[in-house]
């Protein structure tokens, strides 16, 4: 469904009409309704074949970076025909699409856009439009009401099985959750509420292990149901001050917006504190790019910024342009409100480093606001 609506989205870009581009592709016009309606699966077509189309495409006029989200929304087609296909039973849950790979966001928001309308990030990128705000956007590949219930009934049903699981399951369990925020339903509430009064909000512990990862996970969640209490106090608990807790969290961003290409079956990754597999540069600039329009996740992301500059000194310097946006962008956060007392201390820290043209006399600033 949502790899055909981006074949949709991608015919629109070249300019085609599907009889065009069925004579341009050389196939029948009814192979591309089928794609785009969803009736037949782009991820049933050979995969040579599908490596020729691709090529094709882009020689027509596709823009690129379109044509490479194919893939993507292939990806999270699967998940979420595995996830409506059938409840799992206990004995079944360790082999849920859920329980053995590591979601990246783009992967992610693929997902939400067929359960929420929330246009992904790289699509409205890839199209020219605006970045949209967290809300739904009038065309998307959303199911029906009653296959969204299905996909968020299944996922709940799936995480009560493993609520009081060990460690084998917390990838699964935090995997849920995320999804399960997308769904804004009274239903949904009554659920996340129903986990909060029987206890079963993990605690990160204190070292890094898998439930670090849920844990945080679940604060992520909480945070884009309205609640940001948890969050900012998984923040201040579990990341702030423990060198191990921070690399952790930056470890597993990069992972998140794609800086770390290597695929991952657990959480394990993210306690690598030597030679981390991506770019310092461009992990900041991916922050940069998003700080305007984190919403519930502000918090996390001015810690994780402030953290990441302090770990890498003169990172700012070396890119001059991402440091000027960042500190505009700093000093509008500053200036509004909603960031808690810690965010506050530590973006007037980041923008105290931006301003003065480094980043290294910054912490005693910080520490001087404390």
């Amino acid at each position: 469904m949502i790899s055909g609506f981006l074949f949709k989205a991608i015919r629109e870009q070249i300019p085609r009409t599907q009889e065009e581009l069925a004579v341009d592709l050389g196939i029948d016009k009814s192979t591309i309704q089928g794609w785009e309606s969803g009736r037949r699966p782009l991820s049933s077509t050979k995969a040579g074949n599908l490596v020729v189309l691709r090529r094709k495409l882009i020689l027509l006029g596709a823009p690129t970076g379109l044509v490479s989200l194919i893939n993507l929304a292939m990806d999270a087609d699967f998940i979420l025909g595995e996830i409506l296909r059938s409840r799992p039973t206990k004995a079944e849950v360790l082999e849920h699409p859920l329980a053995g790979w590591v979601l990246t966001r783009d992967t992610t928001h693929m997902i939400g856009w067929a359960v929420s309308g929330i246009l992904p990030g790289s699509v409205a990128v890839e199209l020219g439009i605006p970045v949209p705000r967290r809300g739904p956007v009038s065309t998307a590949p959303i199911l029906g009401q009653e296959m969204r219930s299905r996909f968020f009934d299944n996922l709940q049903h799936a995480a009560d099985l493993v609520e009081a699981g060990d460690e084998r399951t917390a990838l699964l369990r935090r995997q849920i959750w995320y999804l399960s925020s997308y769904d804004r339903t009274r239903d949904a509430v009554e659920w996340f509420g129903g986990v909060q009064r029987r206890g079963r909000i993990p605690s990160a512990g204190t070292g890094w292990s898998p439930r670090w990862a849920e844990a945080r996970s679940v604060a992520a969640a909480m945070a884009r149901q309205g609640d940001p209490d948890l969050l900012r106090d998984f923040i201040a608990r579990s990341i702030t001050d423990n060198d191990e807790f921070e690399t952790a969290n930056l470890n597993y961003w990069a992972h998140w917006l794609g800086l770390d290409s290597r695929p991952q079956t657990s959480d394990d990754f993210m306690a690598e504190q030597e030679h981390q597999a991506w770019d310092a540069s461009a992990l900041l600039r991916q922050f940069a790019t998003r700080l305007d329009r984190a919403g519930e996740y502000t918090d996390l992301y001015v810690h994780s910024i402030w953290a990441l500059m302090l770990s890498r000194r003169g990172l700012a310097d070396a890119d001059p342009r991402t440091a000027r946006g960042l500190a505009a962008q700093a000093r509008i956060l500053l200036d509004g409100g909603g960031l808690s007392p810690q965010s506050r201390r530590e973006l007037e820290s980041v923008h105290y480093g931006l301003r003065v043209g480094g980043y290294s006399n910054s912490r005693s600033n910080s520490e001087g606001h404390q």
